[in-house]
């Protein structure tokens, strides 16, 4: 029986390392709710309106496919999150049956979630399923001098 090489083993452990590295990377960034730039925001306007959204109401928009696990949990956060705060909707929006609204809102995988302002801007978005907490957190500014 021949030992493994040398090279063998620097290249396992090289692959190792990477695959770790992108599987911590990964986590971290999974479900994080990151801002969107202000211009980026105008040519969203008509893509959100088509798939529902309504002008002075604060949405979570969530695209998700019907094989997605991680979907069905995010969407039980999110329902949560609309029973708490009043004055947050929520529309699920599937990308099979709007993929260029989809790819037009820039999104890559399934579950995105789309926070939307009362004037129809995306002001945060995450890939992945978000934590609560968060989400109580970035609706709370936008919440804040609610029109009667």
């Amino acid at each position: 029986m021949q030992s493994p090489s040398l090279t063998g083993v620097v290249v396992l452990v090289a692959v190792l390392a990477a695959a770790t590295a992108f599987g911590w990377w990964r986590r971290r960034r999974d479900g994080r709710l990151r801002s969107v730039a202000p211009d980026r925001v105008a040519p969203h306007r008509a893509a959100l309106a088509a798939l529902g959204v309504r002008p002075g109401a604060v949405t979570l928009v969530q695209f998700s496919a019907p094989v997605c696990a991680p979907c069905r949990a995010t969407r039980r956060v999110l329902e949560d999150v609309a029973r708490r705060v009043d004055g947050v909707s929520l529309l699920e929006v599937g990308v099979a049956e709007h993929l260029d609204r989809a790819r037009e809102l820039d999104v890559w995988r399934t579950p995105t979630v789309l926070l939307v302002d009362r004037d129809g801007r995306i002001v945060q978005r995450a890939s992945g399923v978000p934590a609560r907490d968060d989400l109580l957190a970035a609706l709370a500014p936008l919440l804040t001098g609610a029109r009667a």
